[in-house]
Formats: structure tokens, C-alpha cells, sequence
């Protein structure tokens, strides 16, 4: 997506006059509603005032294209600056500059392309501007036909204008020359060599055609991706399919066979519980669909499973390049229909109507995607749905399906490959937290599935860390106590606290989208929207005060849930009558505590707040185990 372009001489003159901080501003509002800081426009200030004094030069036609802040479609990321014309061998060319204010860095020896720099009042560790550089070019190459098409020359630097260059520095270090050769590196004293690189590539103006040729390149996986993509899934037991989930993958493997010929849309919903290998099936399916050439995307509206499965399939790929085939829900507002060949939508039941940071993008998310895409594959369980803002059901998919003349096929995964393969556990659960009641009641025969009660969350901590030999074991809880450890990164900073216990215990640190594989998150409590979609062999599960049992019914308030937490706001907005608002936000915690109990594939550990509801779990734990466990 374009959000500035000019010419040369439209470019130095915004620039002169004051306004292309505003241009840029309301630009990035009207097209993606993005508001912007104080501190994002005084960047634009200094680095373009910095860019314009490089591109004064008579050797620089007046009429190259010059693009600012361009988000390259289909992604989150987006460009400082293109620069765009004509080789002396009249190729068209484009050179991309990622600006940096940085005046100081240290390297990080020890994490490839990574560099540590004052960001946002502290040092952080961020990617080295070269690799940031090339990692975008890479990204045009691997997606974008025109591209690969060999039409366009694409050139990446970075000028970092306030870094003055010292001995021995960390920025020009050894250990980065891979990708200082990809795309140099500039610093305060070389404005004349960014030039002269600038003018290797440009020799004569296009009026930035260059530049809408790339965003109108449609979207196509680079050869490259698809071989990368199919060895890394290979032989990977992660991702072995079995049973019904071999039949939905090729199910949905033959509907794509018509992707590119068929003038009718096609939806395919796949119903499955915890741990019946929604997942699994999306992920394989995203792999063998692009090694086919096709534009296919995994979806969520969470980013923990995306980020996960993400970097699970990263190994020789760059971190970019796998980034970009897993993208959130709201991706879609501006697209235009059937954009994408395959969208392929994990934890469907967590989609959104509105998109965006403020909820003032799109129309609605089940629509968008369907619009966006030729064959649409909705992966849902209904009683997962955890938010109020949740809407993806079945109807809701069949109906926006209707609307866009799509037709729809159904299929369900029942087999249980979590929680032990306990299909009784989940039962069991089911009637527990009540809400349906099992025929079972409390039977198991057999199943092995080690569930606990725990007197002391210590001890339940204890027990988790100790299992977690193999990085496989992880605490979560409910959203009952406040994330004021938010963004402060600081372990001493604790969130969760039970009193008369001696209990502390904070959120996930750094709001990581890893957080389910990172190797130190034993030590921080995961909730819903850290582990939704994800597993683990055994879970440790806080109930907190917003679940009790009282007068022989297990009930819920919503009260007690966090200030913090989003997943009940506007609930009497949205229901208006009390009853109805109780009733919903009653079923949300239940499900909640069900998806949250459900993640473990070997056991299930609890510790309730409420001493009620510790008894009567205690009883009905006591009778899972004398049915068979």
C-alpha cells in the first residue's frame, strides 16, 4: 500500500515547506487508521530533511519516484523510503532505504542479525538495519510476480544519519557482514556515498511508475519459499497427520485443485475440539499449498499460534520470510476479491467484526476473508470462544458465505490427540465446569490423563517446573489479577499474588508472541490469549475468584475479573438486559477455564482461589480417578 508518493520535486519541497510529517500523518489514518505519535513525526522531520539533502543533485532526475512509509502489501511491514527509476540499461529499478535515528549500538554476538540500541527509553534488542533492509527486498521477491518476474531491480541500504562511525564499531562488525554485502550500510559522514549508491541504480526518473508496478504486483510464493517451506515440514512428527486429519488435508487439498479455473467461490468449515489437530492440519495445509505455487495464508486473530507455528517452521528460512505467510484477521478490510487464492483460518471461533488498534477498520472479519480469497477454510470450536467481541460461528461463516456466492462444505475432527487421547477427559470437563451434561459423568476407563487438585499453588508451581524438563510444561491462569508488569520486562515486577499463600507469580513478560516455546516462560503465567491454540504436556491451571461453587452449582463473576482484561468490555452495551449480559459472560468464563484445562496432552493441574470450588473439584477429581485413572 502506497501511504506517500511523490516525485523529487514534490519530495524536497513537502519537505521544505514543513508538511510531509502531515501528508504522511493523514495518510496512514485515512488508509489503515493508524494514528501517529509526536515522536514517529519529528522522525519523519529530521530523517527526510536528511533525504532530501541527499537527493539534491543534478544527477538525480526531478521526476524519480520517491515513496515514504510504503506498506508492502499483504504484511505488517512496511518501508521507510523507495526510490524509484530507470537503470542506464533502462531496467526498472528500486532502491530502498531504511532510515535509523540511532547514535550508538552494541552487537549481540551471540543472535544472528541482532543488534541492541536505545528504543522507547531503554536498550532493546532489534534487527540490524541491513538485515532489515534485505529482509524487505526479500519479502517483494518472495511474494510479489513482478518481481520475480525479473522486471524490477531491487536495491536495499540503511542510512543511519546521526551515527557517527568509531573504531572497532559494533554496527560494521564481522559477525554482520552477510547482510552489510546484502544491503549497506550508511552512516553521519557518508550522505555523498548514499548518493553515489542511489545513482548506481537511478539514472532516469519514472514518475514513481516503478513503484505502482510493485504495489500492484499480484501475489504469487516465490519458488525458493515453496522448496524452503516443504523440507522444513518434512519428516517434522510434529505435523504427522493421522486418521480424520489426513481426510479433511486432502479434502481440502482437492478443493484447491480449481482455485485458479472455477469462477465460484468455495468455504470449507472443519469443526474440531481441543486437541483434534486443527492446527496440524492448518499448518500442512500451508505448506503444501504454497509448494503449489498457490497464494495461501494462515490466519488468527490471536497472534500466540501464529507466532509459535511460525517459528517452529523457521529453520534456514529468515524470520521475515516465514512471517509473512501467517497473518492476523484483520488483514483483509482493503483487499479486493479473491485476492488470495487459499486463507486458511485457525481458531475461526476468535474472529472479530472490527478490525484495527481502535476497532474502527472493516466491516467484518468472516466477510473479509471470504471476499479476499478464492477457497476459504474456517477452523472452529464454537464452545472456544472467550471474548465477547468473539463472533465466528458456524452461522456466521455460512451466512456471509451465502452473501458472496460461496458454496460450503463441512467437515469434523473428533479424534482426541490431546489430554492423553482422553475423549472422556474433555467429557468429564464438559460436565465438571457444567456446562452440558456427559453421559459419562465422571467415567474414564482407562485413559491414563493425570488431573490434580492442589492445596498450595507453590507446590503446583513446583510440580510444573519440575516436569518441564523438555520446555513442555507451562503455568497458566485466569484473568483475575492485573498485568502491571506490562512492557516494564522487569521479573521483580509481579502480577499474580494469592494472599495467606506467599504466591507471586507475573504475567508473560515482554508480552512475547513465543511465549508457549520460549525456554524461560516456566517462570511467568500464560492466560487464554497466550495459549489458546496451543498445547503443552501437562498445564498448571489458577482458577481465580471469577469461578466459585455454591448451593451445588458451579458459579461464575464476572466482577472479579481483571481491569486489565478486554474480553468482557461493553458487555451491557451489547446486552442491554441483565439477565442476558449474566448468561453471556457466565458461558465466556466457563469456556475459558475449559480451553484453559484443556492444553495439556499428558496432565492437568488445578489450584482454585475459591475454597468452594477447591472441595468440590477435589470430590469430582477423586472420582475421575476411581472410574479407571
Amino acid at each position: 500500500m502506497i501511504v506517500y508518493s511523490s516525485t523529487k520535486t514534490g519530495f524536497t519541497q513537502d519537505t521544505l515547506t514543513g508538511v510531509i510529517d502531515e501528508k504522511i500523518r493523514d495518510s496512514l489514518f485515512e488508509k489503515m487508521g493508524r494514528c501517529t505519535g509526536s515522536g514517529e513525526m519529528r522522525s519523519w522531520q529530521s530523517s527526510l530533511h536528511y533525504m532530501s539533502e541527499v537527493l539534491y543533485d543534478p544527477q538525480i532526475p526531478d521526476d524519480v519516484g520517491v515513496s515514504v512509509e510504503y506498506n508492502i502489501p499483504y504484511t505488517s511491514k512496511r518501508v521507510d523510503m523507495i526510490i524509484s527509476g530507470r537503470t542506464e540499461e533502462d531496467r526498472e529499478s528500486a532502491v530502498v532505504v531504511e532510515l535509523k535515528q540511532w547514535d550508538s549500538v552494541e552487537k549481540v554476538p551471540d543472535k544472528d542479525a541482532i543488534v541492541r540500541t536505545l528504543l522507547g527509553g531503554s536498550m532493546r534488542e532489534t534487527a540490524h538495519p541491513s538485515y532489515q533492509a534485505w529482509s524487505y527486498v526479500q519479502l517483494l521477491q518472495d511474494f510479489n510476480r513482478r518481481v520475480q518476474d525479473g522486471r524490477i531491480v531491487l536495491s536495499p541500504c540503511a542510512y543511519l544519519h546521526n551515527y557517527r562511525a568509531r573504531e572497532s564499531d559494533p554496527l560494521t562488525d564481522g559477525i554482520y557482514t552477510e547482510y552489510l554485502k546484502k544491503a549497506p550500510v550508511f552512516l553521519k559522514h557518508d550522505a555523498l556515498k548514499l548518493r553515489d549508491f542511489i545513482k548506481r541504480y537511478i539514472k532516469y526518473g519514472d514518475s514513481g511508475k516503478t513503484i505502482f508496478e510493485i504495489d500492484s504486483g499480484s501475489l504469487r510464493p516465490s519458488k525458493s519459499l515453496q522448496d524452503c517451506l516443504s523440507s522444513m515440514i518434512r519428516g517434522n512428527p510434529e505435523f504427522t497427520m493421522i486418521d480424520e486429519q489426513k481426510v479433511v488435508y486432502e479434502s481440502v487439498l482437492h478443493a484447491s485443485n480449481t482455485v485458479n479455473t472455477a469462477e465460484d467461490k468455495r468455504t470449507i468449515i472443519v469443526r474440531g475440539g481441543p486437541g483434534t489437530g486443527k492446527s496440524v492440519v492448518a499448518v500442512n495445509l500451508l505448506v503444501e499449498l504454497t509448494s503449489r505455487g498457490l497464494a495461501c495464508t494462515y490466519v488468527s486473530k490471536n497472534s500466540a499460534p501464529r507466532n509459535v507455528y511460525s517459528a517452529k517452521l523457521k529453520g534456514t528460512l529468515s524470520n521475515s520470510r516465514t512471517d509473512a505467510l501467517f497473518r492476523g484477521s484483520g488483514s483483509f478490510t482493503e483487499c479486493a476479491r479473491d485476492m488470495f487464492d487459499v486463507l486458511i483460518v485457525d481458531e475461526a471461533h476468535r474472529l472479530n467484526s472490527k478490525s484495527g488498534l481502535f476497532g474502527n477498520l472493516g466491516e467484518n472479519q468472516v466477510k473479509e476473508i471470504i471476499n479476499a480469497s478464492r477457497l476459504s477454510v474456517f477452523f472452529i470450536d464454537e464452545d472456544q470462544r472467550v471474548m465477547l467481541k468473539d463472533i465466528g460461528t458456524e452461522e456466521e461463516i455460512r451466512r456471509w458465505a451465502g452473501d458472496l456466492g460461496s458454496s460450503v462444505q463441512d467437515y469434523d475432527l473428533t479424534s482426541q490427540f490431546r489430554c492423553d487421547g482422553s475423549d472422556g477427559y474433555l467429557s468429564w470437563l464438559d460436565d465438571v465446569l457444567q456446562i452440558r451434561e456427559t453421559a459419562n459423568f465422571d467415567s474414564t476407563h482407562g485413559t491414563g490423563y493425570d488431573v490434580r487438585l492442589f492445596d498450595d499453588p507453590n507446590e503446583l508451581r513446583a510440580e510444573i517446573e519440575r516436569l518441564n524438563a523438555d520446555n513442555r510444561s507451562r503455568m497458566v491462569a485466569g484473568y483475575c489479577w492485573d498485568w502491571i508488569s506490562e512492557g516494564k520486562n522487569d521479573p521483580d515486577v509481579c502480577d499474580i499474588s494469592i494472599p495467606g499463600t506467599g504466591f507471586r507469580m507475573s504475567w508473560n513478560l515482554g508480552n512475547t508472541g513465543t511465549w508457549a516455546i520460549d525456554p524461560y516462560s516456566v517462570r511467568e503465567a500464560g492466560c487464554i490469549h497466550t495459549c489458546q491454540g496451543l498445547e503443552f504436556d501437562y498445564v498448571g491451571v489458577i482458577i481465580g475468584d471469577d469461578m466459585d461453587y455454591r448451593d451445588g452449582a458451579v458459579c461464575t463473576d464476572h466482577t472479579k475479573r481483571a481491569r486489565t482484561d478486554q474480553s468482557l468490555r461493553g458487555l451491557h452495551k451489547a446486552h442491554p438486559d441483565r439477565e442476558e449480559a449474566e448468561r453471556v459472560a457466565d458461558r465466556l468464563i466457563r469456556n475459558t477455564y475449559r480451553t484453559l484445562m484443556s492444553r495439556g496432552m499428558k496432565g492437568c493441574y488445578v489450584y482454585c482461589t475459591r475454597p468452594g470450588l477447591g472441595e468440590y473439584l477435589g470430590r469430582r477429581i477423586e472420582g475421575f480417578r476411581d472410574r479407571g485413572v
